[in-house]
């Protein structure tokens, strides 16, 4: 039976010529449970030596409702301060326009200070990749575009992309860019197929964005399938685990990856094991039979 063709090794962000790995690592939890710059320093370790290139973060990583807001990045920073080596081996990418308490925020004053706070914080002169986290309806896109030009021009940021954002709201931004964007970041998963069909991922490929996928496993739920659609996409994957010797979990990772708009998984594990394991999804195989299976148990109904 004819495969799917294999994922490449890199990927390249947009039209950019920046090569990132086909998979990235995501540091939404790095600042938990009063992480140490030791232990932070031994993931990011484990993600470059697995050939994980792309380490993504946000300003609003680790704020935990009262206190904490940029804690994720801080602590990165850390890592990089002791070893300033690292950063040439990685592109870094960071979000931000959430202000807490306030839901968003991209007025042009804020999203230059929080631009700002984040290098810092980073202790980086620029930003691989910049990413708008969530849409602030208040904010005219001509505007927010604006603030990344310039930031790009001034050499803060190198390209700039987005997430959570609708295909309209893309659209929009991308039309005031003179950087266009490179980049889209919304949730991705075998139990989160809504951009399948919504056309968020053929607007990928018509503006050549790299689709990042955010919460890849559904945020823990296809580890720990809790109804019944969830064990049925479960045993799909399980399938095609088997066969290739994997987990689960690197089989949905391969599944995402063998999508032609070239999606790239964001690993969520804060375990150097679990980090470095997923590169094996780039060995994965799938047919469309089995791909279309997996699908098909997402949708709870057979295709059309």
């Amino acid at each position: 039976m004819t495969l799917l063709p294999a994922p490449p090794a890199t990927r390249t962000l947009g039209a950019s010529g920046i090569e990132v790995s086909s998979i990235a690592w995501g540091m939404w939890r790095l600042a938990e449970g009063g992480r140490s710059a030791a232990e932070a320093a031994r993931l990011v370790h484990a993600a470059l030596d697995a050939g994980i290139t792309l380490l993504d973060t946000a300003d609003i990583y680790g704020f935990d409702g009262a206190g904490g807001f940029g804690d994720a990045e801080a602590l990165l920073g850390e890592v990089l301060g002791a070893e300033p080596a690292l950063r040439s081996r990685m592109i870094l990418a960071s979000k931000g326009g959430i202000m807490p308490p306030l839901p968003y925020d991209q007025s042009a004053g804020y999203l230059s200070a929080a631009l700002d706070a984040s290098l810092r914080r980073l202790r980086t002169d620029c930003i691989d990749l910049y990413q708008i986290h969530r849409p602030d309806i208040l904010a005219h896109p001509q505007e927010v575009a604006r603030v990344l030009d310039d930031a790009v021009v001034a050499g803060k940021i190198r390209v700039i992309g987005v997430s959570n954002f609708t295909i309209h709201q893309i659209a929009a931004l991308n039309h005031f860019l003179g950087h266009k964007l490179v980049a889209t970041q919304p949730e991705i998963s075998p139990l989160r197929i809504t951009c399948f069909e919504n056309g968020e991922l053929d607007q990928a490929m018509m503006l050549g964005l790299t689709p990042l996928a955010w919460s890849p496993l559904g945020g823990g739920r296809l580890a720990n399938p809790e109804s019944e659609r969830d064990r049925a996409v479960a045993a799909e994957l399980d399938r095609v685990a088997a066969e290739a010797g994997v987990s689960r979990s690197v089989a949905a990772y391969s599944w995402l990856m063998a999508h032609p708009a070239g999606i790239v998984p964001i690993i969520g594990s804060q375990q150097a094991e679990r980090i470095a394991e997923g590169a094996a999804a780039l060995s994965v195989r799938w047919t469309r039979t089995d791909w279309y299976a997996v699908l098909v148990a997402a949708r709870g109904e057979r295709l059309p």
